[in-house]
């Protein structure tokens, strides 16, 4: 596993971790714009 690998993994578990987070505190509302800021956010430090 490559450092390009697990930079990938720690940043998609930043990630995970903070909708889990926003979720939490909007009791479960949003979760489609949630989902989409995961993503959004993904692609950009993904790059």
């Amino acid at each position: 596993m490559g450092m390009d690998d697990m930079t990938e993994k720690a940043s998609d578990a930043g990630i995970q971790k903070a909708g889990d987070a926003a979720e939490t505190k909007t009791g479960g509302k949003g979760g489609a714009q949630i989902d989409k800021a995961e993503k959004s956010a993904d692609d950009k430090i993904g790059r």
